[in-house]
Order: C-alpha cells, then structure tokens, then sequence
C-alpha cells in the first residue's frame, strides 16, 4: 500500500474536520492542532484551507464525471447503466466519506473553482437524465415525471457517506445489487 503523502494526510485530516464541524468553523489553527503540528508548517504543504477544499471537492466531482463517462459512452442497456451508476457511488463514496461530506455540504465556499464544480454537477445530472430518458424511450423504465426519478435516486445516492459507515461487515457488492434493486425495481410486492 502507498504511503500517504504529508499534503494527502493534510487533506484527509481536513476532510474529517470538515464533515465534524463544517467548512467554514474549521481554522487552520485546528487543523494543525489535530495533526500535531504548527499551523505555519501547514503552508509549507499547501496554500490555503481553501486550496484543500478545492482538492478534496473537484477530485471527487472529477471522479463521479469520468465514472459517468464511462458509464455513458457504454453500449449496455440502460437499467444496466443505472446499476453501473449505483456501483459508482457506492465505491466512491465508500472510500470518501469524509470528502463526500464537503462534496455534498460546503461546495458552496468554492471560490475560484465553484463555476468549474457547477458545470461538473450540471453535466453529471444531465447525463443521469438522459440514461434515464433513454430507458423511458427503449420502454425499460416507467413514463412517469423524469425529475421526480432523478431527484429520488440522486438524493439516495448522494447521502451513502452517512449511512455507509454505520453499518458494519458491509460488503459493497451486495449493497450496490441492492440498493440498485430497490432504487430501480422499487419496493413493489
């Protein structure tokens, strides 16, 4: 296993106080102190606590858009898509749980990078309706208020880093086959 980088430690110890605290109650004094180092050590890694925001928001919403890519470009069907989408907010999410927290909570202190991250998100939902669009048209999913399908299941999706660690023994595989059953086949006897 790769050793972790004093800027990666930095990141991820940030991204824990981030999620316990929030973005903006966060100082750099504190994130020093849960390192045990001197705040002014900190500059020697990185450039601002915004910097680390930055890092720890556009890596993710980077990664959920070449994830979406992949899925997208696929000749697979779409509820096998939609599946495919599940499985990738699973993975990420379970290996980001502190990150997923900025992800989903403190986009909005971005600065400089906060067009850059809304373009991401648009292009990211806008290619989830359009596979679920697609399944409307092949008649694999229901005709009913696209939005409403959207909003569902990103709004499940996007809340995993909450609920992912309460849970223990977890194995994702069965996770992904059934969440993505209950999401998509919905809970009809």
């Amino acid at each position: 296993m790769k050793q972790e980088t004093r800027k990666e430690e930095i990141i991820s110890t940030a991204a824990k106080l981030f999620k316990e605290k929030g973005y903006s109650a966060v100082t750099m004094r504190d994130l020093a102190s849960a390192m045990g180092i001197k705040a002014a050590s900190l500059y020697n890694h990185i450039s601002s606590k915004q910097d680390i925001l930055k890092v720890i928001i556009i890596s993710l919403a980077e990664s959920f858009t070449e994830g979406m890519a992949v899925i997208q470009s696929s000749n697979d069907l779409c509820l096998d898509k939609l599946r495919q989408i599940v499985k990738l907010h699973i993975t990420i999410s379970s290996q980001n749980v502190y990150g997923m927290a900025s992800l989903n909570n403190d986009w909005m202190h971005l600065e400089e990078q906060l067009e850059y991250y809304l373009k991401l998100r648009h292009d990211y939902e806008n290619d989830f309706r359009n596979i679920l669009k697609q399944g409307i048209d092949s008649n694999e999913v229901i005709d009913k208020n696209l939005d409403v399908m959207l909003f569902s299941m990103l709004s499940t999706l996007r809340s995993l880093y909450l609920w992912i660690p309460k849970k223990e023994d977890l194995n994702l595989e069965e996770l992904a086959a059934n969440l993505s059953n209950v999401l998509i086949n919905g809970i009809n006897k």
